[in-house]
């Protein structure tokens, strides 16, 4: 961590979405005014370059408009900038310029200007190179001693080094063993290059043997340099750093000793011009770049080091001398002289955030001021506070705090189904048994009252449901516009679904940015996945609701359903499911009583539901407002329990065939590699039968994965029941107790807390966590049992003997006068006063068992066995060695 900040003398940032690397920044006096003054020359990916002169008027000043000397758009992307004597007949500095695939020169000069829209400035171009590989990185110097002007040597991505004397180009050599190129430097006082190749070692080449070399037309030796015509390309020296490099410098101390830097990942290093090792740092944070400089230490040499955590090192040799914190991660950093201020840091980032800054402090000059003692009128304070409080008030009358009322006036959404099936059935070549499967269309309005941007809307319904289109947007919609969609539902398997209620969600941001969210919901026909049927005299499973009125004809609850084939059905209504289960419904004469039986227990969800539904909408139009509905047989949950115990069986088979398919994946790749081994031996060895293995254990793989899908769409159908089934016993459970709406809220967030069952997370373990806790809280019997807690970490359970058990517990409870709620005032144990006292949860399996024997004489067992589902096996293949 960083004591002192770096003092921000000057900033900008450059574009929008721009990128830059560390070749992108320059600091020279390129346009040869001669005062000693650098300017900031900036290239982009982007193709701009921009030159800078800053002048803040005060320390910490942004960017004004005459800093900005040039910005030209290049077209190509900058891959780096340099200043040198690039142009033959004159020692003035010059721009280079590289691109992927061209090298430009410019030289940058300026008018004086004689308004006070200051200096004008341009660049011209001298001449350019275009480039027959792509160019990866460059460096400039006296190649061979030369006196008054600059080379300039080009690496492209291949390997090739390019040299250019001006305005001529002199030479190409291909580094040897070259797989990547790295970080290029030239060394005035050995005239040689430096790179390291990625073979992570630095390597020294000098420029007499690169010059005599044989030239690099092609990449592949001929026969002459087989031979031994010519001289071959090798290198002086070479040292192992053990890591990839990010960039090198070359810092003389005088013309007798230079040193060569290089940053490395992890480490920088310090070599002498032999290549041995003079020093070297490890560093602790990942750098970003480096800047070695002279010190004013004979004999030593300062380091500026910036890293990925937006710190700025400073480095006498191996020693840290300072440590600041910058704004940004600079990816370049450089010192020059700006503004007659010496030794003026400047950074980069990839983003474009250019910062000029300096080390040190500000001292604080704060000094806090005098507090003036006057004496406070009261009087006039009161009548202010009075005036507040008015202007407080009337606002609060006129619109509000938060105006609520207009995210329901921004947009209405109504959505309508029609009453009758689409005359071609939008189901593609779908059928159920052999039943033609409807559709019918729903049409959603969206109704706005101010313009609204890229509305989103959502349609969902529950699977096996679907929809022709479920996703619409709305790129834009006018003030006062109403936009209508349409699209069918039908149903697709042979199975039900545990609602017919859809929903509609539409997500829009209001013209003040702020997001909301609106949504309809809209019931479907029972008609659309069920057809008139025979009724039933037998069934395995019956349920019986009392009501306190007189029964109402079953034709005029269900005028779609009647049976042309039966003289009379006032009393008794046949249902066939589209996947082919039967349904009864049955009025007494005498009684105010309604039956409905059934062979599968799931199956008499949605006849209930609908039958409750539209007895309530019948005696509604009547007028008739204190009509109920009650249950007064006992809940059935052992047809319940054998649902939850089908659907764990499911989960557990297929946690072992997808175990079985890891292991015989494995094996698979065994014998693959094995295979593979015996192929590529130059004496080939008998096969010995892995072949036959190979075909054996792909087929076993394929089985596996089919016995996996086939075990995942069986997991699917059981979810959907098992959630239609819960949905019956809330239902039963309500009407037994008298449950209100708020309760029945609470017992459907935690029988039915998922909307898509997986094998992470399942259906079995997130009800059991929430009956546990219902059972700890609301329903509790004393502070002991709400002083336990529940596990953190929702893990699949063994059985389903623990669920079961808290499932009837809660029913136990319910029964003995236990209520539910969520506030905690209510679940203290004083205000729970249950009549005949309630049974602690068992925390024992000696307690579980009485719990048990207690709850069987309130509810009664109706067994049915429910066939189970065998996993499939799969023999192993032994003997095969990894």
């Amino acid at each position: 961590m960083s004591l002192f900040k770096a003092r921000d003398w000057w900033s900008t940032v450059l574009g929008e979405k721009e990128e830059f690397d560390q070749g992108c920044l320059c600091l020279a006096d390129v346009d040869n005014s001669g005062n000693g003054q650098d300017k900031i020359i900036v290239g982009s990916f982007m193709g701009y370059l921009r030159i800078f002169n800053p002048h803040p008027v005060k320390t910490g000043d942004g960017a004004q408009a005459e800093d900005l000397l040039l910005e030209v758009h290049l077209r190509d992307p900058i891959l780096q900038v340099e200043v040198g004597k690039f142009v033959s007949g004159t020692e003035m500095l010059h721009l280079a310029v590289l691109h992927s695939r061209k090298l430009c020169v410019y030289s940058v000069s300026g008018t004086l200007g004689n308004v006070e829209h200051g200096n004008q400035y341009q660049i011209k171009l001298m001449y350019e190179h275009n480039l027959q590989r792509t160019a990866c990185n460059m460096t400039y110097g006296t190649f061979g001693d030369v006196k008054g002007r600059d080379l300039i040597c080009i690496q492209s991505m291949d390997g090739m080094l390019m040299v250019f004397e001006q305005e001529s180009y002199a030479f190409g050599r291909f580094l040897p063993g070259s797989l990547l190129p790295g970080p290029l430097a030239y060394s005035s006082r050995t005239d040689s290059f430096i790179t390291v190749s990625s073979c992570r070692q630095v390597e020294s080449y000098k420029y007499q043997v690169l010059a005599f070399a044989t030239d690099a037309d092609k990449r592949q030796e001929t026969e002459q340099q087989k031979l031994g015509s010519g001289k071959r390309l090798v290198v002086d020296w070479t040292l192992n750093i053990g890591e990839q490099a990010l960039d090198i410098c070359i810092v003389s101390f005088n013309q007798s000793a230079s040193s060569i830097f290089v940053l490395g990942e992890r480490n920088f290093f310090c070599l002498k011009d032999n290549g041995q090792i003079r020093f070297m740092k490890k560093l602790d944070c990942s750098p970003s770049s480096f800047l070695p400089y002279c010190s004013v230490s004979e004999g030593t040499i300062n380091t500026l080091i910036g890293n990925h955590n937006k710190m700025l090192h400073i480095y006498q040799d191996v020693t840290l001398k300072w440590a600041t914190q910058l704004s940004h991660i600079p990816v370049a950093v450089r010192v020059g002289c700006l503004h007659d201020l010496k030794g003026v840091i400047v950074t980069l980032s990839d983003d474009g955030h250019l910062q000029c800054s300096y080390l040190g402090t500000d001292p604080s000059l704060f000094q806090a001021p005098k507090v003036e003692s006057r004496e406070l009128n009261y009087e006039e304070l009161d009548k202010e506070l009075k005036e507040l409080q008015k202007l407080i008030k009337d606002v609060n009358k006129s619109q509000g705090v938060w105006p609520m009322t207009e995210k329901e006036d921004d947009l209405k959404v109504s959505a309508l189904v029609s009453s009758n099936f689409d005359s071609v059935s939008q189901a593609p070549d779908v059928e159920v048994g052999t039943d033609l499967v409807p559709s019918v269309t729903v049409k959603v309005t969206l109704q706005n009252r101010v313009a609204l941007q890229k509305a989103k809307l959502s349609v969902y319904v529950q699977p096996p449901l679907v929809l022709t289109c479920d996703q619409f947007t709305f790129e834009f919609m006018a003030p006062e516009m109403t936009k209508t969609v349409a699209f069918s539902v039908y149903l697709k398997g042979s199975y039900t679904p545990p609602e017919l209620e859809g929903n509609a969600v539409v997500s829009y941001s209001r013209p003040t940015g702020i997001p909301r969210v609106i949504q309809c919901k809209f019931r479907l026909p029972l008609k659309l996945i069920c057809l008139p049927g025979q009724p039933s005299k037998t069934a395995s499973h019956k349920l019986t609701i009392d009501t306190n009125k007189s029964p109402v004809s079953l034709l005029s609850l269900f005028p779609g359903f009647a049976n042309q084939s039966e003289d009379d059905q006032v009393n008794v209504m046949g249902f066939r499911f589209l996947g082919g289960s039967r349904v009864t419904l049955l009025a007494s004469k005498t009684s105010q009583r309604y039956r409905i039986q059934s062979e599968q227990f799931e199956d008499l969800w949605l006849i209930t539901n609908e039958l409750i539904i539209r007895l309530k909408e019948y005696f509604e139009k009547q007028g008739i407002k204190d009509f109920s509905c009650s249950f007064s047989g006992s809940v059935p949950l052992q047809e319940y329990f054998e649902l939850i115990d089908h659907h764990f069986e499911l989960r557990i088979n297929g946690e072992k065939l997808e175990e079985l398919l890891s292991e015989r994946a494995v094996q698979f790749r065994a014998i693959q590699r094995r295979l593979l081994t015996r192929f590529k031996d130059k004496t080939p060895a008998p096969l010995q039968h892995l072949d036959t293995l190979l075909d054996g254990t792909y087929k076993q793989v394929i089985a596996l994965a089919d016995a996996v899908e086939e075990n995942q769409d069986n997991l699917f159908q059981a979810f959907i029941r098992l959630r239609s089934a819960t949905h019956l016993v809330i239902l039963l459970i309500g009407l037994w107790q008298k449950l209100s709406a708020d309760q029945v809220a609470i017992l459907e967030a935690a029988f039915l807390p998922l909307q898509q069952d997986t094998q992470e997370l399942g259906w079995e373990e997130t009800v059991d966590a929430a009956v546990s806790h219902l059972l700890k809280t609301c329903l509790s019997k004393s502070s002991k049992e709400q002083a336990l807690t529940l596990g953190s970490q929702l893990d699949v359970p063994k059985d389903t003997s623990r669920l079961k058990k808290h499932i009837t517990l809660l029913c136990d409870r319910l029964a003995k006068g236990g209520r539910l709620c969520l506030s905690t005032d209510a679940a203290a144990p004083p205000t729970m006063v249950m009549p005949g006292g309630c049974a602690p949860i068992p925390e024992s399996d000696l307690e579980e068992r009485s719990v048990e024997q207690e709850s069987t004489e309130l509810f009664t067992n109706h067994k049915h066995l429910i066939a189970e589902t065998p996993m499939p096996e799969v023999p192993s293949l032994q003997g095969v060695a990894e």
